[in-house]
């Protein structure tokens, strides 16, 4: 059987008994039973809407992994001019020298990159390229979750100390001098704990930790009950390392409840499209509401040193609560990492939007569906 046979519904049934999908009905369609000119016109159907596919997936998969290459390129280009005190990209066209033009160039290095990984993977499908964005966007979400992890739990352990005395008898005077400022236990103790966490990410690849995080929280809270209304002892890090880890629970988490289709969608619609129908809706809805959203985010709470994310984590912001934990400016940081996950995330689910409007085989089952 030919080639028009297999896409062409007339030829099919004309030339051959052979049951084959229709992809393209109404397309080379045969005069009087014709079947070789009816061939010639479906081959040349099909060969067409295959270099148009293949180039608009290509091009969606430069599209995602430019946001994405873009995206570590803004973190890394805030870094530099806050942090390390350079002059910033925005100041290359006004005098900022050398420095401001290479930063500058990384954007334009971002999209490079972003093209390059695909030219280098063209033959991956939609549905396997977004699968690497999701291992991404775990990775990040498993440093994220051994960092709140460590830092929770050391900063809880000084605080207790601090306030019933015992520190210094434990860490020396002087050291305990300086735990007492923000600056330095922000630098000396939470920088390396979440150096750490990126080893110990790379090497506990199994879970994503929400489930044990979940029951730190619990737990934490439950201590507070305990102690309160059993022991009458209350204390401010206490309350402190709950919200410091719930914080973390809800914001992390919601890159992975995103591809397991977990959060609640309100529509009237959406719930009766067939699958190409809600393949569309959720191509545009990444692009124009998710990743729009991710952008914002990053773009206003770290546009300046008083933006609402540069300025906590510049100043090692911390509460007013006596001896209560001075992770403050870390919870500003989760806003971070949450737009940075949500956008890597949403470059896969992008892509894994547009393979369903196709109807590409592959689409992953998803156990328990967000509720509509």
């Amino acid at each position: 059987m030919s080639a028009g046979c297999v896409v062409s519904a007339q030829a099919a049934a004309s030339c051959g008994s052979l049951q084959v999908p229709v992809l393209f009905p109404e397309q080379g369609s045969t005069d009087g039973g014709n079947c070789p000119a009816g061939d010639n016109r479906a081959e040349q159907d099909v060969s067409t809407q295959s270099i148009d596919t293949t180039a608009g997936a290509l091009g969606w998969r430069m599209f995602s992994w430019s946001v994405t290459f873009l995206t570590f390129a803004f973190l890394l280009n805030n870094f530099l001019t806050y942090w390390a005190g350079l002059p910033g990209a925005a100041a290359a066209l006004s005098g900022g020298g050398a420095a401001a033009w290479v930063q500058l160039l990384m954007y334009p290095v971002a999209i490079a990159l972003g093209v390059m990984m695909v030219q280098r993977s063209r033959a991956l499908a939609l549905r396997a390229d977004a699968a690497r964005f999701y291992a991404v966007t775990a990775f990040i979400i498993r440093w994220a979750f051994f960092s709140v992890l460590l830092v929770g739990l050391a900063d809880a352990i000084i605080s207790l100390l601090r306030v019933e005395g015992v520190l210094e008898n434990v860490v020396g005077t002087n050291i305990a001098g300086e735990l007492g400022r923000p600056q330095f236990r922000g630098l000396w103790l939470h920088i390396p704990l979440c150096v750490v966490s990126i080893a110990l990410a790379a090497m506990f690849r199994r879970t994503l930790g929400f489930i044990w995080l979940s029951l730190l929280v619990v737990i934490a809270e439950l201590l507070i009950v305990f102690t309160r209304f059993i022991f009458s002892y209350e204390q401010a890090y206490m309350g402190d390392l709950v919200r410091f880890w719930y914080a973390a629970l809800f914001l992390f988490a919601s890159a992975y409840t995103l591809i397991e289709e977990g959060h609640v969608r309100v529509d009237v619609l959406y719930a009766g499209f067939p699958e190409r129908r809600k393949g569309l809706v959720n191509h545009w809805g990444s692009i124009l509401l998710g990743m729009t959203l991710c952008a914002v985010i990053m773009w206003f709470g770290m546009e300046g040193k008083a933006s609402i994310i540069n300025s906590p984590l510049l100043n090692f912001e911390v509460s007013q609560s006596g001896f209560g934990m001075y992770t403050k400016y870390m919870m500003a940081g989760f806003l971070a990492v949450f737009a940075v996950s949500m956008m890597i995330q949403f470059a896969g689910y992008l892509l894994e939007a547009i393979a369903d409007r196709r109807g590409e085989p592959g689409k992953r089952e998803v156990a328990n569906p967000g509720g509509h």
